[in-house]
C-alpha cells in the first residue's frame, strides 16, 4: 500500500505547480466561469503521471461561485498502474476581489493494480475539502488562484490519500 501512497502523493504535488487554463473567456454579462489544469509527472522506475481537472461553475452573486468539478488522473511505472476519477459540487466565495474561501467535494473511484505481486483493488473515497487562498487577476476577466485546502474527511490508516493538505494553482475565466 506504501508504494502506492507515496508515488501517488509525489505525483500529485506536480500537477499543483503545473496547471494551465481551459476555457474560452467569457462576455461581461455573462455569469458561467470556466477553468481548471493539467498535470504531467515523470518519475523513477519508469513512473508517468497525467491529470485533468475540468471545472464549470456559475456566478450566483458577484462573490459567490458554486458548480461541478471533475478530476481524471492515470499513473503507471515499472510497479503498479492507477486510474482514479473523481466528481463533486464546489463552492467559493470571493472577497476584496483578492481572496477566496471555498468547498469542494469529490468522490472519487481508484483503481489499482500492483504489477510486481499482482494484486488488483478497486476503492471509492468522499473527500470534503475546505479552504482558500489568494486570486491574482492575469488579463480581463481570468484570474489565477493559489491557496491549500484541507480534506476534513482524511482518516491517516484507511485513506489511499498520504494526506489531508492540499496545496492548489488553477486558473479560472469567466471571473
Amino acid at each position: 500500500m506504501k508504494k502506492f501512497i507515496i508515488p501517488l502523493m509525489l505525483m500529485l504535488s506536480v500537477p499543483a505547480f503545473s496547471q494551465i487554463s481551459v476555457g474560452t473567456p467569457a462576455q461581461e454579462n455573462n455569469k458561467w466561469t470556466f477553468g481548471g489544469g493539467i498535470g504531467l509527472g515523470f518519475g523513477s522506475n519508469s513512473a508517468f503521471y497525467l491529470q485533468a481537472s475540468p471545472r464549470v461553475g456559475y456566478r450566483l452573486t458577484n462573490d459567490l461561485e458554486a458548480g461541478v468539478m471533475g478530476s481524471v488522473s492515470w499513473q503507471t511505472s515499472d510497479f503498479y498502474r492507477s486510474t482514479m476519477f473523481g466528481v463533486g459540487p464546489f463552492a467559493n466565495y470571493y472577497f476584496a476581489r483578492s481572496f477566496y474561501v471555498g468547498a469542494n467535494l469529490q468522490h472519487y473511484f481508484i483503481n489499482y493494480k500492483d504489477k510486481y505481486y499482482d494484486y488488483k483493488f478497486n476503492e471509492e473515497e468522499t473527500a470534503l475539502y475546505l479552504g482558500g487562498g489568494y486570486m491574482q487577476r492575469i488579463g480581463g476577466n481570468s484570474f489565477m488562484q493559489i491557496g491549500l485546502m484541507y480534506n476534513v474527511l482524511w482518516k491517516e490508516n484507511s485513506s489511499v490519500f498520504s494526506s489531508g493538505l492540499i496545496p492548489n494553482i488553477g486558473f479560472v475565466i469567466g471571473m
